[in-house]
């Protein structure tokens, strides 16, 4: 069920028909319902935090109380779901995009890439039942400026080497989290758990095949073409810097809005510098710092400039 490092080499040892097979069987042995499995008819307790303090970086903010902390923490969750429903709207295009390779060849690899787009478009569904949720319940205010639609118009215009290498950093990440984060973190609210315990199980078999795609791709490519690629992923990275720095900002407001209105402008100033910490380190930097990431991303790159472009690209973020 799970894929971590040692898994999705293992997996290399198959070739990518058996590879594809083994998603198909998991994918069938896995399936879980939005309603019966993760929701089941319960609300959030929002007395407990929604993000570990390893996701959050909130135990490094010293004055905030106890109560702060956990209001933060669930701001921080609700930003942290509403991310990922917005990445999955252009993981699903692109994913249904490469599908057509399959269609009169191996069906195989077309029923495992289909069951991947469902199951993408099955997420942003339980995301925004996740935001109904939420919103339910926290005082109004908060925004979530960017649309999904627009996000994903502009990744998709880029090569989709990059578009590929993006996909495997993201999914690669959101495992991560759940491994060393979530899954130990008892001090969790149990539903926020729950949606990214189902969200994992399946996501772990879309890394394998993002992997797959994204080495068929770079086998098809010119060397030029490659170091468009990369040109393109930075890009990306660095567009995402700035869709993080925009959210920061309007979490701290919302946040000292309705919880801090007595603190300082200095205060509400180092919450918005460690929220954005926070978030760089949730969506860039855990995963370009994954090893199973960097290791791919070596066999494909090896120009030793255009991998110090990237690791400057991503250094450079502060």
């Amino acid at each position: 069920m799970t894929v971590q490092v040692t898994e999705l080499v293992a997996s290399k040892a198959l070739n990518n028909s058996d590879r594809f097979a083994r998603c198909v069987e998991v994918s069938k042995r896995i399936r879980w319902d939005i309603d019966r499995d993760v929701i089941r008819g319960r609300v959030f307790d929002f007395t407990q935090e929604f993000l570990p303090d390893g996701l959050s970086l909130i135990n490094s903010i010293e004055f905030l109380t106890p109560e702060q902390a956990v209001q933060l923490s669930q701001i921080q969750g609700r930003t942290y779901a509403m991310m990922f429903g917005l990445v999955e709207r252009f993981i699903g295009a692109k994913v249904l995009e490469t599908t057509k390779d399959y269609w009169l060849d191996d069906q195989i690899a077309l029923e495992a890439l289909v069951r991947f787009s469902d199951e993408e478009l099955k997420h942003q569904e339980l995301f925004r039942r996740i935001e109904a949720l939420v919103a339910a319940e926290m005082p109004p205010g908060y925004q979530f400026a960017i649309d999904p639609n627009d996000l994903a118009r502009a990744v998709l215009s880029k090569s989709s080497w990059a578009i590929m290498a993006l996909i495997l950093h993201i999914e690669l990440f959101s495992q991560l989290h759940y491994q060393e984060s979530i899954a130990s973190d008892d001090q969790l609210s149990p539903l926020f758990k729950d949606v990214f315990l189902y969200h994992w199980r399946e996501e772990s078999q879309h890394a394998i095949m993002d992997e797959i795609e994204w080495r068929r791709l770079d086998a098809q490519i010119t060397a030029a073409e490659r170091r468009q690629g990369v040109c393109d992923f930075i890009e990306l990275i660095q567009a995402l810097d700035g869709i993080l720095q925009i959210q920061s900002k309007d979490d701290c407001h919302y946040f000292c809005s309705n919880f801090g209105a007595r603190f300082s402008e200095s205060k509400a100033e180092l919450i918005r510098g460690k929220l954005l910490d926070a978030y760089r380190w949730q969506y860039i930097r855990s995963g370009a710092q994954h090893p199973h990431f960097v290791k791919v991303l070596q066999e494909l790159v090896n120009e030793e400039d255009l991998m110090l472009r990237i690791s400057s690209a991503i250094n450079s973020l502060n």
